[in-house]
């Protein structure tokens, strides 16, 4: 990535001072950050990602209760960080030999920070106070340089896909779709994190299609969560061969429905709970009542595919400069997209250039969706 080195450090700096809060209202001496998402969030999009079958990554961030922070690595590993991943300085580098327990290090370093070594980590690790949900409400509100690089993510997405679905033909397999859809997004510099790819009555059977050799012939569904420096959008796109059945017209409708009413109301401080019964109401009103028990609808993204889930019991908030991606679903059929949310509104960024869209009003605003797409039109 080429940001400008003060914009680095600002970034880092601010993500700096929510840990520091948290470790002083916890008092705790420091927290580890091992984990492949949370290190990217306090690097400012960096990887420790070697093996992807983890969760938790090649490299560990301490940061310690003052302030100080250190990139933890063993030699495998330091000398690539260094000159490829965090070459800035912004981290102390302390290498390990391969067969040192992080932890041990960690202790160490912490021997005169304020809370002395009692520690915290973001994966379960021995004894120490795991702190994964403390640390994914301070990933949000987004930073001005992580705006930027979402917003661009979700235009290269939303290109990709479209890019995929016009070069799409009848008898084309799910898996050969998929490594198109995965193609266009790596040319972007983007891994799929999910990938789905439904042909034909797949759609309506599985919620969660993972690609097979079947081959379409009337419609396909393709998913994607894009993830690049870190940061995770997701969006949907329905291709039809012909002309699109009435039925799944008139169900898309309903769903793209469903997901103004959603998009409407995700404003700061809803609730997690409130925002799963404007998603059942919405579903009842349509004409389509517990559609919304047959698969989620989404919730807030951005170092996650979804930080959390909208369901009954939610008690988590909407924050200012959040990303949020719904995916309401109606058997047969699916609207989703990325957004940021914000004080001011809703700012939808994987929208495809020229894919048809479907215009919904709800809350006194008007919302476009994608729609189902003739591929003779596309």
């Amino acid at each position: 990535m080429n940001v400008p080195k003060e914009i680095e450090e600002a970034e880092i700096a601010e993500k700096t001072g929510r840990l520091v809060r948290l470790l002083a209202e916890r008092r705790l001496g420091g927290v580890l950050l091992g984990t492949q998402h949370n290190f990217a969030w306090i690097t400012g999009g960096r990887t420790n990602g070697v093996d992807l079958s983890r969760e938790v990554g090649a490299a560990t961030v301490l940061v310690a209760a003052d302030g100080r922070r250190w990139l933890l690595a063993n030699v495998i590993e330091m000398p690539r960080l260094l000159a490829e991943e965090l070459p800035g300085g912004d981290f102390r580098p302390v290498e390990l030999p391969w067969t040192e327990p992080v932890l041990d290090r960690a202790r160490d370093l912490l021997g005169g920070a304020p809370g002395g070594a009692r520690l915290a980590a973001d994966w379960p690790l021995a004894d120490l106070e795991v702190v994964e949900q403390e640390v994914g409400r301070l990933r949000s509100p987004l930073t001005a340089p992580e705006l930027g690089r979402f917003r661009a993510l979700g235009r290269d997405a939303g290109e990709a896909l479209g890019e995929v679905c016009r070069g799409l033909r009848p008898g084309m397999s799910e898996w050969e779709i998929a490594q198109r859809t995965a193609a266009a997004l790596g040319a972007r510099g983007a891994s799929a994190v999910v990938l789905l790819v439904a042909a034909d009555d797949r759609i309506a059977r599985f919620r969660h299609p993972l690609p097979t050799h079947r081959r379409w012939e009337q419609g396909v569904m393709v998913v994607a969560c894009a993830r690049r420096a870190g940061l995770t959008a997701a969006l949907t796109r329905i291709v039809w061969a012909g002309a699109v059945p009435d039925e799944v017209r008139s169900r898309t409708r309903a769903a793209a429905n469903v997901a103004a009413r959603l998009l409407a109301a995700t404003r700061p401080g809803a609730v997690g709970k409130e925002l799963f019964a404007v998603a059942a109401q919405a579903y009842a009103d349509l004409g389509f009542p517990g559609e919304e028990r047959l698969h989620h609808q989404g919730g807030p993204c951005g170092y996650l595919s979804r930080d959390w889930i909208a369901q009954p019991g939610c008690e988590e908030v909407v924050q200012d400069a959040q990303g949020f991606a719904w995916n309401p679903s109606i058997t047969g059929t699916k609207v989703e997209e990325t957004c940021i949310a914000t004080e001011s509104g809703i700012e939808v960024i994987t929208a495809t250039p020229g894919w048809p869209a479907l215009d919904v009003e709800a809350g006194g605003r008007s919302f476009a969706a994608p729609d189902v797409a003739s591929l003779e039109n596309l």
